[in-house]
């Protein structure tokens, strides 16, 4: 398993940023990027097609880029060499996490440095998306994030022959997939260089409305946590998933509710 970061270029970030900026989209997901972009005029983007919505951002955008290629270029390099360092130490952990050889599989996933503050992820065509604003370790701890992502739906597709095409959300598995990445890591040799784990260093290695919910009276992290411990990595992956099965629909209303914030 290796993560190669690259510099996709300008018309990258606007085709990312332009996944989370729908007329369906909520706020939590569109307004971050008004926030690290005040110059764009929300009213107006609400208004325009998809197209001009597209030429509206490159506009706007291409400046912005200009003015930060030389730093996003230099990121390249720094997250390499940050990679490249702890890279035994997270191979040998995730192989253990997964029970397989994390050697022999995703060494070719690409970190794609981005404008976008929303940094989705492609399983199948192997690659995610890094905001630039990270520093090496927030890049790194970004990453461990999606690797697990990557590793565990190459296990859970092994174990259930379901298709790629579920993964993504709103799917349930997708919904699980992004919780379970806490109990994942809490193993030291990743803890130790992700600054966003635990959650007081840097606001938690997962989504915040995860954090803060409530299933039969317990945080459903914790819920997770401990059905984690003392299994193998497929058992666990049966019992949590039949566990967001039972509580799927307070699972979502949760998730709805919160998604109308920023």
């Amino acid at each position: 398993m290796k993560v190669t970061y690259k510099n996709p270029g300008l018309e990258h970030s606007i085709n990312s940023i332009l996944l989370f900026q729908g007329d369906d989209a909520t706020p939590f997901w569109s307004n971050s990027l008004l926030y690290f972009y005040p110059q764009l005029d929300k009213e107006l983007m609400r208004g325009l097609h998809p197209e001009a919505k597209e030429e509206y951002l490159k506009k706007e955008l291409s400046l912005v880029w200009r003015d930060l290629l030389d730093e996003i270029n230099g990121k390249v390099e720094l997250y390499n060499l940050h990679f490249a360092k702890y890279h035994e130490q997270i191979e040998d952990a995730l192989s253990d996490a997964f029970e397989i050889d994390t050697r022999s599989v995703f060494n070719d996933l690409v970190g794609n440095i981005s404008l976008n503050p929303v940094c989705p992820r492609f399983l199948e065509e192997r690659y995610f998306d890094i905001f630039y604003k990270n520093s090496e370790r927030g890049a790194l701890g970004m990453s461990l994030h999606e690797i697990v992502h990557f590793i565990w739906f190459h296990v859970w597709n092994k174990h259930f022959g379901d298709s790629y095409s579920e993964y993504d959300t709103p799917s349930l598995k997708w919904i699980l997939s992004e919780m379970v990445v806490e109990s994942i890591m809490d193993d030291e040799r990743l803890a130790s260089i992700n600054p966003y784990y635990p959650r007081e260093n840097g606001g938690g290695c997962v989504y915040g409305f995860f954090q803060n919910m409530i299933i039969r009276e317990n945080p459903i992290l914790e819920t997770l946590c401990t059905m984690y411990q003392g299994r193998s990595i497929t058992d666990y992956m049966e019992l949590s998933y039949q566990y967001c099965l039972d509580n799927e629909k307070e699972i979502r209303q949760h998730i709805t509710e919160a998604e109308k914030k920023y």
